[in-house]
């Protein structure tokens, strides 16, 4: 079969993804299949079954009151919610009804096998190839997220354990743990919020590869642009953009002074092995447990990406304000400095304001359409 044309393939309806989809819609593109799309064509692809991004996949005590980082879509505000009311509940339907709102036509599920140019053309099209066809599109944006990559590190013994293993990806409840021992691997938010919840039901221990240093200031204005400062420069250079944790440091937070008023904040250094019954201590001991659950973070989801060869020898891609360097016809939104949810939803409108810039210096005689919501935009 042949590619079927498109302008722009945005690859995951999650924040990024959707934030992407809002501002092609505004600036004057359509999203297939469209018979008149005089300001250009393009298409969602999701590898969920349902609207929603990650959020439909967390924990169901993971609930609006205590839930982080949440930040309206473009457009549109996060209706009121019980502050009880679970998250992948609340925000899959958000998402849904955003969907809808804005007629994006989002194709799911859809896995993107990989991208590929199409030939030696720098100005040519990159071909995505899924598992519901192959595009031919003249932009790639990539809104993959992470969710779909969970870290495991790589510990001596660990398939010799007789316990329970598992990353905080795929984490139900504590109720499965109640009255059990259950050591938590992590620095970051996640593994604090479990470490709050199963420490009621069960006995916990914690441990992280580092001293945690709280920051009894609070995550304030100076201290969110230094570190997304810091992640730019990193993904500029095509490092890793790293672990949230170890760009913002960990803060004070509901969970924690709720785990450290019960006296279970207590952190411990990475054990050396992990053994049939539990795991070993760097002083020799051997802590006993049932259960090992490693909040120890994603890597981006951008194994499909492969074909364009764009991996630095440092392990990452080079990416400057949301474009790679070494293959300009792809954004990566939600990525580095755009991880949050408010930098996702800047990086999906960012990239599309350079799509249309680019396509007006281009073709400055077929840029109209692109510009008759343009008063809309800017006010907004």
């Amino acid at each position: 079969m042949q590619p079927e044309p498109v302008d722009v393939v945005v690859i995951g309806a999650g924040q990024a993804g959707l934030s992407a989809a809002h501002h092609l819609r505004r600036r004057g593109f359509s999203p297939l299949p469209s018979t008149d799309a005089p300001g250009g064509t393009f298409v969602v692809l999701d590898a969920d079954a349902a609207p929603g991004g990650a959020w439909q996949h967390r924990w169901g005590s993971l609930v609006m009151g205590t839930v982080n980082g949440i930040h309206e879509l473009p457009g549109a505000p996060v209706p009121p919610a019980d502050p009880a009311s679970p998250a992948r509940d609340v925000l899959p339907a958000y998402f849904a009804a955003y969907e809808e709102r804005f007629d994006l036509r989002v194709r799911r599920p859809v896995e993107v096998r990989a991208v590929r140019r199409a030939d030696d053309d720098p100005r040519g099209l990159l071909l995505v190839e899924t598992d519901a066809g192959t595009w031919a599109a003249r932009y790639v944006i990539n809104a993959t997220g992470t969710w779909r990559r969970p870290f495991w590190p790589t510990v001596p013994g660990a398939d010799t354990f007789r316990g329970r293993q598992l990353h905080v990806h795929d984490y139900v409840s504590a109720d499965e743990f109640a009255g059990e021992r259950v050591v938590i691997v992590g620095a970051g938010i996640s593994a604090v919020q479990l470490l709050d919840e199963i420490s009621q039901v069960a006995d916990t221990f914690w441990l992280t590869r580092r001293e945690v240093t709280w920051d009894a200031t609070g995550f304030d204005t100076a201290a969110r642009i230094a570190a997304i400062a810091g992640v730019g420069e990193r993904v500029r250079r095509g490092e890793p953009p790293g672990s949230v944790i170890s760009v913002t440091g960990q803060h004070r937070t509901a969970w924690s002074e709720a785990a450290r008023a019960r006296g279970v904040l207590v952190r411990h250094p990475m054990f050396t092995a992990i053994e049939p019954d539990g795991v070993r201590m760097p002083d020799g001991a051997l802590e006993r447990t049932d259960a090992i659950i490693w909040a120890t973070g994603f890597r981006a989801d951008i194994r499909h990406l492969a074909p364009l060869h764009l991996r630095t020898a440092s392990g990452g891609v080079r990416v400057e304000n949301g474009r790679s360097i070494d293959e300009p016809r792809l954004f990566l939104i939600g990525y580095g400095p755009s991880q949050s949810t408010v930098g996702a939803n800047r990086a999906g409108r960012d990239a599309v304001r350079g799509i249309v810039a680019e396509e007006r210096a281009a073709h400055p005689t077929s840029a109209a359409a692109m510009s008759a919501t343009e008063p809309a935009i800017a006010a907004y």
